[in-house]
């Protein structure tokens, strides 16, 4: 059965504040009855501040409302990040007076209150789970939507994958990418030939092994797939395999799988504002400028349905390819347009699958329109007196 997924459009037909993304997030919140969902309910709002000065991140007039709306239903909430974005997140407009409740860090100031889950996929042994997502009742888990080096696409699912873990649990699904050989040292014994293959990416991706003078280490980060480098390798030397990038998403939805088996069913709303997104994740520390154009905000109980909606909307328009920068490229223009940017290997629907493989949802959704324009009228404008 197909699930719902709520959106509002980022077009207005006339400038009026009830049609802005901030009104049309509220009829959201109504639609998805998070009022009557909350009471005595411990609730943690789960958001990604960004760090450093990046201003792409949900703005706290989206955050405030959804704080009030807890609040109204007798619910006590508090916002949630990871610590390192946290301690510096008031320089960036995240206070407890412009959201109306605290922010904490997941797992504490020292990155250490934390609940340990022992689910082994491939280097992973355990699953460090911050102590605040635990502790709570209820699951509000409110993204931006952006690209994202590692995968393609960063939205509700990345949200909570690497958001409410410690950090040694998020260093852990990086490296685990790393698990699938890619690199055999015995067809390359040449050092000449070794460096030649560094030389060739221009994304500096491939490095030495700090560990192996005859090894090569990759950043599978900076990866677009472009095979420069297999120009260059021995044959059989060197794999760019889907098995490797796959693995990030793979663990990206079994993370979610740990956090939200800590939720009763019927416990969690989640949402994704698609509106200036960039080409990698907040956490890089700075704003860039779009590279797709506005989709609007979305909302569902179903994370799964979510991002399929998420991405099938932002699948619809074409990479606003002025706007990539310079140091990267576009050398496939199949798929989705984020896949243009950071390569076929990193198709951002394949987390979807592998959540709804995990039984965390269903791809299959009805998008219901909360504000929809059905005709196009004149209107004058409207300014607003002075007095």
């Amino acid at each position: 059965m197909a699930s719902k997924v709520f959106w509002g459009s980022p077009r207005q037909s006339k400038l009026d504040a009830k049609e802005t993304l901030p009104a049309k997030l509220d009829l959201i919140l109504e639609r998805l009855h998070l009022r009557d969902r909350v009471k005595n309910e411990k609730v943690v709002l789960k958001i990604h501040t960004g760090s450093n000065i990046g201003y792409s991140t949900i703005h706290p007039v989206f955050l405030r409302k959804v704080v009030k709306a807890i609040k109204d239903g007798g619910g006590e909430p508090v916002v949630a990040d990871t610590e390192w974005d946290v301690h510096d997140a008031a320089s960036r407009g995240y206070t407890a007076e412009t959201l109306g409740c605290p922010i904490y860090p997941i797992s504490g100031p020292m990155d250490q209150y934390f609940y340990e889950h022992e689910k082994p996929y491939k280097s992973i042994k355990s699953w460090r789970l911050g102590g605040l997502i635990q502790d709570a009742t209820f699951l509000v888990n409110f993204a931006h939507a952006k690209g994202h080096p590692s995968c393609g696409y960063g939205g509700a699912i990345k949200n909570l994958a690497l958001g409410c873990m410690s950090g040694k649990t998020r260093a852990e699904m990086h490296d685990a990418m790393h698990f699938d050989p890619y690199w055999f040292a015995e067809k390359c014994p040449d050092p000449a030939v070794r460096q030649a293959i560094i030389d060739a990416c221009p994304f500096g991706a491939i490095v030495q092994d700090r560990d192996r003078p005859d090894g090569l280490h990759m950043h599978f980060e900076g990866c677009n797939q472009c095979g420069r480098c297999l120009q260059v390798a021995p044959p059989g030397s060197l794999k760019i395999d889907a098995v490797n990038f796959h693995t990030f998403q793979e663990a990206c939805a079994r993370s979610v799988e740990v956090s939200m088996g800590t939720f009763a069913a019927g416990k969690s709303i989640h949402m994704v504002l698609a509106t200036h997104m960039t080409p990698v994740c907040d956490c890089f520390g700075f704003t860039s400028m779009p590279i797709l154009p506005d989709a609007g905000i979305f909302g569902s109980d179903d994370i799964v349905a979510l991002e399929q909606a998420v991405l099938d909307m932002t699948g619809q328009t074409p990479l606003i390819e002025e706007n990539v920068p310079t140091s990267m490229e576009v050398h496939t223009r199949t798929g989705h347009p984020l896949r243009w940017l950071h390569g076929p290997l990193k198709d951002p629907y394949k987390v979807v699958e592998y959540a709804e493989q995990l039984g965390l949802g269903s791809r299959e959704y009805e998008l219901v329109d909360v504000l929809p324009v059905t005709e196009f009228q004149r209107t004058s404008v409207t300014y607003i007196p002075a007095n």
